[in-house]
């Protein structure tokens, strides 16, 4: 009988089995994979998959997040192919469970981020790697947690992107992250990545519109274009990685946020 887990969705999924060939449709988890040591079985990636750099070289690229290439991803013959709710299309998963074991992530906060990575250590027999990583992650958060206590809270505005001006919204990976810096996001409830007019930044009162370097590649002319809105606050470009990604680049986050403050 065949074992068997439950993805982050409750989804039952098969378990590979060695030797595995693994297909990773979400870029921080193909950096994931690669810090467990599982490089070799990574047989296909996205083109948005950048770390490691040379990945790009030596893997496979069927498509993006949001399409792929079944035909590529056919021909590699996977035994297991990891998307995540947010980041890839319910057609995406829909279409590649019909054909192959497909584990499904959601990832809203620190808690799910490390049950994630606990989940892959089970399932690729890497469980002392992944349980070493968990706890450098908790080691830096406790520590950075420690720094941040006396900070001032402050209010912010996340961009994620340009024509129209977009946010990181409430109940997001990223404002999770946010909470921990003692930011208050002043993006509205909903939705989820909510898009924002001139006019309403003019009437907007923040301390900092913190411009992401992804998706959208945010650059020193844009803290102007913010600026210029009449929005009160000052723009503040900051690494997009570290707020979005959720697998062991946390380990780097913590000391990046504290140069944030």
């Amino acid at each position: 009988m065949q074992n068997r887990i439950k993805d982050q969705l409750g989804r039952t999924t098969v378990l590979p089995s060695w030797p595995f060939r693994i297909i990773s449709l979400v870029p921080s988890e193909t950096e994931l994979l690669v810090d467990l040591g599982l490089e070799e079985y990574l047989v296909g990636i996205t083109k948005f998959c950048v770390h490691p750099g040379h990945l790009k070289k030596t893997k496979t690229i069927v498509g993006g997040t949001k399409k792929v290439s079944y035909d590529k991803i056919a021909k590699l013959e996977p035994n297991i192919i990891l998307c995540n709710k947010e980041e890839n299309t319910k057609e995406i998963v829909q279409t590649l469970e019909k054909k192959y074991a497909v584990h499904v992530s959601e990832v809203n906060n620190i808690k799910n981020a490390l049950h994630l990575i606990r989940q892959y250590g089970t399932m690729f027999n890497c469980a002392d790697k992944s349980a070493t990583l968990v706890s450098g992650i908790e080691r830096e958060q406790k520590s950075f947690l420690s720094f941040i206590e006396n900070k001032p809270k402050k209010r912010v505005l996340y961009f994620i992107w340009q024509k129209p001006w977009m946010l990181a919204g409430k109940g997001t990976f990223i404002d999770h992250l946010l909470q921990l810096n003692g930011f208050i996001n002043m993006s509205p409830e909903k939705p989820r990545y909510p898009s924002i007019d001139n006019d309403l930044l003019n009437k907007t009162k923040v301390d900092l519109a913190l411009l992401s370097s992804e998706p959208f590649p945010f650059k020193e002319q844009h803290i102007n274009a913010i600026e210029n809105t009449g929005m009160e606050g000052k723009g503040l470009l900051v690494d997009g990685e570290y707020f979005s990604w959720y697998g062991s680049r946390l380990l780097l986050a913590f000391e990046y946020f504290k140069s944030l403050h």
